[in-house]
């Protein structure tokens, strides 16, 4: 079982459920990856919106391993989500969230960045609009 208070969440990839984590280990390897130089600067890069595929695969391994899978990148690039790209946003911004996220005064999650209100609104079972495509270049 996950546990959101140390930044866990549960997602159904390849037709599997895994845990993912942003551990300090992971975020230290998002920040290489990244070529920042502390875990502001990552926040403030997700928090810009924009990610492309490459910067997706990053972050969902790093959350993979994070949560104690063995997986590499090459793995992390063949798998599938219901949804497609806006299944893998909606699994995205919730790590995120998980991560870096707060609450908000009402008890709902702050939506601190751009990438996880688009995440929020990407449909994964319907067809996402050009304002909720995070991954658009």
């Amino acid at each position: 079982m996950v546990n959101r208070h140390r930044g866990e969440i549960e997602a159904m990839l390849d037709g599997r459920r895994w845990t993912l984590c942003l551990t300090l280990g992971a975020l230290a390897e998002l920040e290489d990856a990244f070529g920042v130089t502390d875990m502001g600067a990552l926040a403030q890069r997700f928090a810009e919106g924009r990610l492309s595929a490459r910067d997706a695969v990053r972050i969902l391994a790093a959350g993979l391993r994070g949560g104690g899978n063995m997986v590499e990148d090459e793995h992390v690039e063949a798998m599938t989500t219901v949804g497609g790209a806006a299944g893998f946003a909606a699994i995205i911004g919730d790590l995120l969230r998980a991560t870096f996220g707060g609450e908000a005064e009402d008890g709902s999650e702050e939506e601190w960045c751009a990438f996880t209100a688009q995440a929020s609104d990407a449909s994964p079972a319907g067809e996402a609009g050009e304002a909720s495509r995070p991954f658009a270049g």
